[in-house]
């Protein structure tokens, strides 16, 4: 898989994020609230560990 492959994968994979943020603001999630928040807390573990693999281009 070449790098532009997975930018473009993780850019599709945080546009998802959005989604869970709206997800939290239902109130009838229930007990579901707990997976969503552990689901956005390792969505966001993994674009800091690809963040720190591939910085972005012009940052160093």
């Amino acid at each position: 898989m070449d790098i532009q492959t997975i930018k473009e994968r993780i850019a599709s994979v945080q546009s998802k994020r959005e989604y869970l943020l709206s997800l939290l603001e239902k109130p009838n999630l229930g007990t579901l609230k707990v997976d969503v928040n552990q689901a956005l807390d390792e969505l966001d573990d993994l674009i800091d560990e690809f963040r720190r693999t591939i910085p972005e281009e012009g940052t160093n």
